[in-house]
């Protein structure tokens, strides 16, 4: 496929990409300059449980996630 540097220097990826890899706003990559004119990009790994609150806070029905207090492990 083919893209356009813009004249802020960025790339865009094709939207066709992006929804086969799931790409979302925001998402960082980190790009590696192998040759003259030769470069490689790649997506950083999110944490495993990055969004896991907001998703569980998200829920519509409401009550769903509570809070519970923990005891200290001090004692064991």
């Amino acid at each position: 496929m083919k893209t356009t540097v813009s004249s802020k220097g960025q790339i865009v990826l094709p939207a066709e990409f992006r929804r086969m890899d799931r790409i979302e706003p925001g998402q960082e990559f980190d790009v590696d300059r192998l040759d003259r004119g030769d470069y490689r990009l790649v997506r950083r790994a999110t944490p495993p449980n990055e969004g896991a609150i907001d998703w569980l806070l998200a829920c519509p029905e409401k009550g769903f996630f509570v809070r519970v207090e923990s005891e200290s492990t001090d004692s064991l």
